[in-house]
């Protein structure tokens, strides 16, 4: 039974701490829209989306208004659009446009799933979706897109590393008149789950049901509040203050998930318990780790720090929920989070120090603002370590870096909404690993993978 007390505090986490569902994400099969002809294909596409997800808006705001719960974004998740590239053939774009119509029917924030899955090669329809992948993202608004270039059961693909950084560049250079908006619908990564709610990485996985409710819950300014009512905790204490904390997110976003799929009469798939900041004041995930006595977020013990918060968001999370999936821990968006754009103007958080970050965080470098100058092999050598990284630790990682052509360090681009702004970040240009990214190949999956 809950007491007036825990009703009282829901209502304070929803009215002074930026308490939210981030998502509802509809995942949407689009395996039997394949045909030979791809108008008749893109066709299959809009018909399926718009049956499936045509009251998704509206029965989700009727439950956002029925329960008080503001629910911030309402996306659509579909199979990767490679697949159907496949056997169709033709442009991939028009499948993007084709997304775009039914977005704009729908009313969905975004569509996820302009995707290719290429970590241990390219199969039919893979080259030809990623080489669209900069047009797609230019001229669509609401579309985003990812490819998986590594696993640590398969290793890296290296020739998909190679061009991924060329499609980066090629997408902020058609969207500079956009403030290169492009790249930043656009993510790399290793070991993507299949279950993922969150942009720009979602897309409904092949192992996923026809279709599916996926719910991703956020509150990084529930933490802060929660850590600031013991300063001299010490951290195993902190740790059970997250870990309460985290499973009263998560048991919202259980309820939220449980009554859509109801309605929906979709089966309900996972809570994705991610701390997810917007540049808002008081939901910054850089300002928890300061409130652990950290003075900016970027010194010394930043690290230590995100691991034990991602640890105890994940533990606490566990036990609210009957299937928590996704990526679920913490993210570190540098043009998203209010205490990361500070700490990144100043030059206390540099992209060394958010790589070490991101060896213990839920996702990887994201969403960060480099020189326009910035050379695609440069761009390539990035998503390589980073795909290590998580390669090596059997997490996902990824990456979702913005050129910003005609900036350089110092200056800032704004995207506006909950993506933000941010400071273009100083990178080293002065030594290459052009020779190093033009080996191409695939670097080994490593002894970890070897598990049955």
């Amino acid at each position: 039974m809950l007491n007036i007390n825990e009703i009282i505090e829901t209502v304070s986490m929803f009215e002074q701490e930026n308490l939210d569902v981030r998502t509802v994400t509809m995942g949407i099969s689009l395996l039997d829209c394949a045909d030979s002809d791809i108008e008749k294909s893109c066709q299959k596409v809009y018909d399926k989306i718009l049956k499936k997800a045509g009251n998704l808006v509206k029965t989700v705001n009727e439950i956002e208004c029925e329960y008080g719960i503001p629910i911030i974004n309402k996306r659509i998740s579909v199979t990767p659009i490679s697949m159907l590239v496949a056997a169709s053939g033709g442009d991939p774009v028009l499948y993007a446009k084709t997304l775009q119509k039914a977005a704009d029917k729908t009313g969905v924030n975004f569509i996820g799933g302009f995707s290719a899955l290429v970590h241990k090669g390219f199969s039919a329809g893979d080259r030809e979706l990623i080489k669209a992948i900069p047009r797609a993202l230019a001229e669509t608004s609401n579309i985003c897109a990812s490819v998986n270039i590594g696993s640590t059961k398969s290793g890296i693909n290296m020739d998909a590393v190679k061009l991924m950084g060329e499609v980066v560049k090629e997408s902020a250079e058609l969207t500079k008149g956009n403030n290169c908006i492009g790249p930043a619908k656009l993510v790399v990564l290793c070991n993507a789950p299949e279950d993922n709610p969150f942009m720009a990485g979602a897309f409904h996985g092949v192992g996923e049901p026809d279709c599916v409710i996926h719910v991703g819950v956020s509150g990084p300014g529930v933490v802060q509040s929660a850590i600031k009512k013991h300063p001299d905790a010490d951290f195993g204490q902190l740790a059970e203050v997250i870990k309460r904390t985290a499973f009263k997110i998560t048991r919202m976003g259980q309820l939220v998930g449980s009554v859509a799929s109801s309605r929906l009469g979709v089966p309900f798939g996972i809570v994705d318990l991610s701390l997810a900041p917007t540049p808002a004041v008081g939901d910054s995930v850089a300002r928890i780790l300061e409130e652990m006595g950290l003075e900016q977020c970027g010194i010394h013990g930043t690290t230590a720090a995100l691991a034990m918060l991602n640890d105890a968001v994940k533990k606490g999370g566990v036990m609210a929920s009957s299937s928590v999936g996704g990526l679920s821990g913490a993210f570190i968006p540098v043009s998203e989070d209010a205490g990361m754009i500070e700490a990144a103007r100043n030059g206390t958080l540099t992209i060394q120090k958010l790589e070490a970050m991101t060896a213990v965080c839920s996702v990887g470098l994201d969403m960060i603002v480099l020189p326009g100058k910035t050379p695609a092999h440069v761009i390539s050598a990035i998503i390589a370590d980073e795909a290590a990284i998580g390669m090596v630790n059997t997490k996902t990682t990824a990456v979702r870096v913005i050129p910003a052509i005609g900036k350089d360090v110092g200056e800032e681009l704004e995207f506006g909404g909950l993506l933000g702004s941010g400071p273009v970040m100083d990178i080293d240009l002065s030594k290459s690993s052009k020779s190093f990214i033009d080996r191409g190949g695939r670097i080994p999956a490593p002894m970890q993978s070897l598990k049955n």
